[in-house]
């Protein structure tokens, strides 16, 4: 009986069978639709029939008449609900790492030296037995899309464009994640990425530890340095790296990779005012004046007055080649362009000048060591005493490259142009010597930083100096004032891009100047903002900036918020939280003003006698100032405004009050008078200074 049970199961395939031919192919297909419509247009008209009912879902014609519907990313069309959204694919994985890694010193002879248009020096590589660590092995992955040059990947997204082993640095290009909108063929839009610069090294050990342990030292050639490598934000130790030494170059990472440079052969770089002699790892001078008084006391008393003749021309020829040596400096150093602007300028000519070299060797005696007052790492910064007896500070820089001769024309176009009683004075500039020079108005007591974060000691213990809440609304006032003028009251609008406490200087009477306009920027008065590439300070940096690469005023006013957050909470900008980590005090303040008390949040010693109401004003205002989203912070001309509205008088000087509120404080704090010792940015790092403005009133 089994073999006569007929199976009840249907299937609607069944229904279809018999009107298939016998001889169908099995891999054929067969094409349906909805046939109660001719096409998607009709169809669309009557809704209540409409079967493309989910989101996302679209209608297409069938080509045997009717229509069917698809979900673009996938589900069933026919049912609320079920479209599939967009999924972005998984990023690519990295590139695999090799089987092994070489541990040796020295590469294979017969490694690739570059991938695509990037060369790719030893301790790096891109094949096993090429380099030193496993973390110096870079991919060389084939061509992109629509591109014939290779491509050297430090990661699956970091393409590597330059690896600098003298600078100890890669360029890197971040490529950005494809959307559906920019992911199309016929796409309007093209993918750019983020360009950066990252430090390496190519051990964690220090230095120090390198060199007891020379199995691992891989500072290989001769004439070769170690270098200590930290992070440049949170100035922790990363590692160590090498160099070659002073008189060297080349790769310190391979045996005798460090050669000697003939400075002989490079008049331009090494000047030799005599007969140049090429040493290892150096070079001499021999003076013309010594040669000929050898030559005189070798051949007799007739010879000896030649010999005079010879040290007086010698004396004349140096004086030409010094003066010539001047010119070529001065034209280097872009004097013709700096003289145009002078003379084309009244106001500019009133208040800048090219002073000689001879004018400041004379102001410094030489350039005294005695008369230093600050050190950093773009230069020295000495006091002078100028033939009028006006005190300035002589800004001497370092070797620089032809990207900071550019910047200094530009901070001294700048300067030139304000006038402002809050802004360091520029009295003028020397362009005679192998660097240019600044001359500015010598500012005695050091920087706001300085005032807010630095202790003194006392009875054995360190103590912040006091700083009423008085002061610092006068302060905060003063630093607005200039950069309202720099913002709106200027010829031009002018962008700071750089404001942070070290770059306010307190002078005798601790009136704040601005200073520092190495980074600042012109911006067209047709223009809204510039885009750069991005300059400035962790824990001051507009974040929009940072991220876009836009920079307008409102990035000027972020910075000015850290500013007040600092004057309020009298902490640093990177601060460590409660879990010993490093973080900026913007974010830290922000989250604050939401989740505790004010009185929690703001410095005690400006807490309570009916300042209250004007600590939460400022606080409030810090935090519009903070704003991620530039439309929501206000302009600096509302800021000064409102900070203005805080006090119903004119601050006084801190001077001043002092004197006033000396005797009232003898009881309270034992008799000591808030003073700022004399070590302050002139003193500290060449990043601080410089700027300019003369004294008039806005």
């Amino acid at each position: 009986m089994a073999s006569d049970v007929v199976s009840s199961t249907y299937r609607p395939i069944d229904a279809l069978r018999s009107m298939l031919p016998e001889d169908l192919d099995p891999d054929a297909t067969v094409e349906w639709a909805i046939p109660y419509q001719p096409n998607c247009k009709r169809a669309m008209e009557d809704r209540a029939s409409y079967a493309c009912v989910a989101n996302r879902s679209k209608c297409q014609d069938s080509l045997i008449g009717g229509y069917f519907c698809v979900c673009k990313w996938g589900g069933n069309p026919y049912v609320h609900g079920e479209c599939r959204k967009y999924q972005p694919p998984p990023p690519p994985p990295p590139p695999p790492a090799p089987p092994a890694v070489y541990g040796s010193i020295q590469p294979r002879k017969d490694c690739p030296m570059s991938c695509g248009n990037v060369s790719i020096p030893f301790p790096f590589g891109t094949e096993v037995g090429c380099f030193a660590n496993e973390h110096l092995f870079l991919a060389c992955s084939p061509p992109l899309p629509g591109t014939v040059i290779q491509v050297l990947e430090l990661t699956s997204r970091l393409v590597v464009t330059d690896i600098s082993i003298e600078d100890g640095i890669l360029r890197v290009h971040e490529e950005s994640e494809a959307s559906d909108i920019l992911s199309g063929s016929d796409s309007l839009y093209a993918l750019s990425g983020k360009w950066g610069v990252v430090k390496w090294v190519v051990n964690k050990m220090t230095c120090k530890q390198a060199k007891l342990n020379v199995n691992n030292d891989i500072c290989f050639s001769s004439h070769s340095d170690c270098v200590d490598v930290t992070n440049d934000g949170t100035l922790q130790h990363l590692g160590y790296r090498c160099k070659c030494s002073s008189g060297f170059e080349g790769n310190p990472y391979i045996k005798d990779g460090c050669t000697d440079i003939n400075e002989c052969l490079q008049p331009d770089k090494y000047t030799c005012n005599g007969i140049c002699h090429n040493k290892l790892g150096s070079y001499t001078c021999t003076s013309t004046v010594i040669l000929g008084v050898t030559i005189g006391l070798s051949s007799g008393g007739g010879i000896i007055f030649i010999a005079a003749i010879v040290v007086i021309l010698t004396r004349r020829w140096n004086r030409v080649i010094q003066k010539r040596l001047r010119k070529r400096y001065f034209r280097k150093n872009k004097g013709i362009l700096l003289e145009q602007l002078i003379s084309s300028d009244k106001s500019v000519s009133d208040g800048t000048k090219i002073f000689s070299l001879e004018e400041l060797e004379k102001a410094t005696n030489s350039f005294d060591q005695a008369r230093v007052v600050g050190r950093g790492g773009h230069g020295t910064v000495y006091k002078g005493i100028l033939t009028d007896q006006r005190v300035v500070a002589i800004k001497k820089s370092t070797l620089s490259v032809i990207s900071e001769i550019d910047e200094f024309i530009n901070e001294v176009s700048i300067l030139s142009q304000i006038n402002h009683r809050n802004v360091v004075k520029l009295h003028g500039c020397c362009l005679e010597s192998e660097v240019p020079l600044l001359v500015y108005e010598f500012i005695s007591n050091g920087t706001l930083y300085d005032l807010l974060h630095r202790t003194s000691e006392q009875n054995g213990s360190s103590l912040s100096l006091p700083l009423s809440w008085e002061e610092r609304l006068r302060i905060s006032i003063e630093i607005a004032g200039a950069l309202t003028y720099l913002h709106s009251a200027a010829s031009v609008l002018i962008l700071h891009r750089d404001i942070k406490s070290m770059n306010v200087l307190l002078n005798d009477s601790y009136t704040a100047k601005v200073s520092d306009f190495g980074a600042s920027r012109l911006i067209p008065i047709d223009q809204t903002h510039l885009v750069t590439a991005v300059q400035g300070t962790f824990g001051y940096l507009d974040p929009e900036y940072y991220y876009t690469g836009q920079l307008n005023e409102k990035s000027d006013v972020y910075s000015f918020g850290v500013i007040l957050v600092e004057l309020l909470t009298r902490r640093k900008p990177i601060i460590q939280n409660e879990h010993g980590e490093k973080q900026n005090l913007s974010n830290y303040f922000l989250w604050a003003m939401r989740e505790r008390p004010l009185e929690e949040t703001v410095d005690a010693q400006i807490q309570g006698d009916g300042r209250d109401e004007g600590v939460l004003s400022m606080a409030r205002l810090a935090e519009e100032c903070l704003s991620l989203t530039r439309e929501e912070r206000p302009t600096m001309k509302d800021v000064e405004m409102r900070l203005q509205l805080l006090t119903g008088r004119r601050v006084a000087p801190r001077a001043r009050q002092d004197e006033e509120a000396q005797h009232a404080e003898d009881d309270e704090h034992g008799g000591v008078v808030p003073v700022v010792v004399q070590h302050g940015s002139r003193q500290l790092s060449q990043e601080q200074e410089f700027v300019s403005s003369q004294r008039a009133p806005r």
